[in-house]
């Protein structure tokens, strides 16, 4: 499984992000793909990179549709093929 972590800033439409990155979310679910949105981005899991490439670019295209002329898109992968690679697993084996 590969993780990845985006986060999408619209800019020049005020300082609340959320109906943006619900549109993107949306886009998430449409797909079919797990996704665990936090409060400075989301993390989302896929089988292979073009999945991947997939969701952020229609998590932009959602934000762009919704009147925003400019976004700034932040994305940091981790795939890792020698063992388990999963949020389950990696919440999992913190001890806080």
């Amino acid at each position: 499984m590969i993780l990845a972590e985006i986060t999408y800033i619209p800019i020049g439409e005020g300082t609340s992000a959320s109906k943006y990155v619900n549109a993107a979310l949306a886009e998430f679910k449409k797909m079919g793909i797990a996704f665990y949105p936090n409060s400075m981005g989301t993390v989302i899991e896929a089988k292979d990179l073009e999945t991947i490439f997939e969701a952020v670019k229609r998590g932009e295209e959602a934000i762009i549709q919704k009147g925003i002329k400019r976004v700034e898109t932040y994305l940091k992968i981790d795939h890792r093929i020698d063992a388990e690679n999963s949020v389950q697993k990696k919440i999992s084996e913190l001890k806080y």
